[in-house]
């Protein structure tokens, strides 16, 4: 969409667009509630949250805005893993990259000592867990899974290490219920559930919205129909927490 287009219907950015700022995202109460959790309880104390829903409800959205916000904690290490499907070599290999460590692949003890190691430091340092965001988590191996729940933890589960949140479909939440991965699915604090946003929530946004600088009725040039600024807002979302 280009500048005549966006001036024709009062928008300050193309709302059809992947690469909208996140300021210009409308953000519901129950994802602003989920990310002060995170940023207040999660970083503080480690562990895992969840963010599931169908495709295109917005959980690669509110990963995005997570990690814009975690990335204004100058002290704070935040990763995310860019291949989900790795096997758990390269599991380790995407690990060492993300937090600066050397790893020796042939030596997978010596890369869990070390990771543990740097996480620590990091923990003793600025009291804050880092943070791990993985999108797509469905299509983790459990063995990777369950891998990294090993690795983020240490005295016997008593001293959590890291911060995970996972965002996947309903396939991750139907992983989790497997017997081999229970163990994980019992260490999830925080839950956010995303669901399609219905009309009468996209409407009340765009009232709400000052994507928009003049209504349809103002400008004989639109129709009855025009673009909805709304339409690329975070959809409505159902959240659980412990």
């Amino acid at each position: 969409m280009n500048k005549k287009l966006l001036a024709l219907y009062g928008l300050n950015w193309n709302t059809f667009s992947p690469e909208l700022p996140t300021e210009a995202l409308h953000v519901t109460p129950q994802v602003e509630h989920f990310c002060w959790r995170i940023e207040q309880n999660l970083i503080q104390e480690g562990g895992y949250a969840l963010i599931t829903g169908d495709p295109g409800t917005g959980k690669s959205v509110v990963l995005r805005l997570l990690s814009d916000r975690l990335a204004q904690l100058r002290e704070l290490t935040v990763g995310a893993i860019s291949h989900p499907s790795s096997n758990l070599a390269d599991f380790y290999r995407e690990m060492g990259d993300l937090f600066g460590v050397e790893l020796k692949l042939h030596n997978r003890w010596g890369g869990f000592k070390v990771l543990r190691e740097r996480w620590l430091a990091h923990l003793d340092s600025t009291l804050m867990r880092p943070v791990l965001l993985i999108d797509e988590a469905q299509e983790m191996h459990p063995s990777v899974l369950n891998e990294l729940r090993l690795l983020s933890s240490m005295q016997f589960d008593s001293l959590t290490l890291l911060s995970v949140i996972l965002a996947g479909d309903a396939r991750l939440t139907a992983k989790l219920r497997r017997d081999e991965l229970l163990p994980l699915g019992s260490r999830i604090r925080t839950r956010l559930g995303m669901e399609y946003a219905d009309r009468s929530e996209l409407m009340a946004c765009e009232a709400s919205s000052g994507h928009r600088r003049q209504s349809p009725s103002d400008d004989p040039r639109t129709d009855a129909d025009p673009l909805r600024p709304c339409r690329r807002q975070l959809p409505r979302p159902h959240q659980h927490g412990r």
